[in-house]
Order: structure tokens, then C-alpha cells, then sequence
């Protein structure tokens, strides 16, 4: 079972109770013990207020994303989407595509998935020169699990490998999912995003 499926599907009692005695070895001093890379990510990215959808192939992707636009009565509605592929991945919904803010949600990929702090990477490849406040309040990213890294520093540097010839500009993170987080001082001048990220397993 894929570690996004165990995390998805809590452990049962006789789960808990047979690695309870594991859990005693350990003194309250101890180090704590480092969760997986995306394991730390999933947490941190629900505890900063994203929905997260794992899904393990493409049919699953496709079913993510009518469940979105049936919650948010998104059918026929405009999506603002810089990208030609997801445009043809999902032209089969009724949108209407375009490249203004004024619209339902903005349909993107990215560059990163950060797990020490539970943040998406994106860069001008994503959002072109667009800032977060010019872009819909909505979001919808599509990512694999190959995109997982540990940190902004990683995610930086798999930028620079992936794109020699031109590096990107306007690279920026988002990690702040929840309206009532717009007054932290941690968010403080970035733009809050109601983010749906539908994860497909590709490792």
C-alpha cells in the first residue's frame, strides 16, 4: 500500500496497540523521530489549510477534478490557466480558459512540493509574470509525488537543473490556504489562496 494510502486510511486499535510498546522504548529526551518526506508534507500542508487529493492514476485525477467543480459549482465557468497541456488534459469540462485574474480558479501545475513547511514552488513557467494578488482566490494544482522535496533549498536548486538554459523568474512559494490566516505576521505579504492539490503517484 503507498504510504499516501496508509495516511489517508488511519491505523486501526491492533495497529496502535502493537506499536505502542516501540513508542515506550523511547525517553520523553529523545530526538523526534523524522517523518518521511511525504508524510511531513501532507501535515504540514493540512495544517496550513490545504485540501489534498492523492490520486493514483490519471482516471483518478479526472474524477478529483469533477468532484472539485461539482463542490464549487464550477461547471462553465472560466479558469484562468496559462498552460496549453492542462488545457487539453481538461478540455472535456465546458470551461472557458483564459489568462485574467477574473476568474472561478486558476489551473496550474508547479515546480515543488516543500515538506518542511508544507509549501508549494512555483516560478514564471507556472504563473508567467503574474503576482499571487493578480491571479484567482482559487487554486487547483496538479503534481506528482516525483515533485516531493525536503526543502526550498532542494526545490531551488532542481529549478536550476531542470531549466539550464533559461532559469525562471518570479519564483515564489505559497503556504498559507486559509482566509483567517491572512492576518498572520508569517503570511505577512503574501496572498492567502483557497488551494485544492490533486497529487498523482508517478514513483
Amino acid at each position: 500500500m503507498s504510504l499516501f494510502r496508509k495516511f489517508l486510511n488511519p491505523k486501526s486499535k491492533s495497529d496502535k496497540d502493537q506499536e505502542a510498546p516501540e513508542k515506550a522504548d523511547r525517553g520523553k529526551y529523545m530526538p523526534d523521530v523524522k517523518l518521511p518526506t511525504d508524510e511531513r508534507f501532507m501535515l504540514n500542508f493540512k495544517n496550513n489549510g490545504g485540501k489534498f487529493l492523492y490520486c493514483e492514476n490519471d482516471k483518478e485525477v479526472m474524477e478529483a477534478f469533477d468532484n472539485i467543480l461539482h463542490e464549487n459549482d464550477w461547471y462553465e465557468t472560466t479558469s484562468c490557466c496559462f498552460d496549453p497541456n492542462l488545457k487539453s488534459k481538461f478540455d472535456k469540462f465546458n470551461l472557458e480558459f483564459t489568462k485574467t485574474g477574473n476568474s472561478s480558479f486558476f489551473l496550474s501545475t508547479c515546480e515543488y512540493l516543500i515538506a518542511n513547511d508544507g509549501s508549494i514552488l512555483i516560478s514564471s513557467n507556472q504563473i508567467k509574470e503574474k503576482k499571487l494578488n493578480e491571479l484567482p482566490t482559487n487554486f487547483i494544482i496538479l503534481a506528482s509525488t516525483s515533485q516531493l522535496v525536503d526543502t526550498i533549498g532542494e526545490g531551488l536548486r532542481g529549478i536550476k537543473s531542470n531549466n539550464k538554459d533559461r532559469i525562471p523568474s518570479n519564483i515564489t512559494t505559497i503556504k498559507s490556504f486559509e482566509t483567517q490566516k491572512e492576518g498572520d505576521f508569517m503570511s505577512y505579504g503574501s496572498s492567502t489562496k483557497n488551494l485544492y492539490l490533486l497529487l498523482r503517484e508517478d514513483l
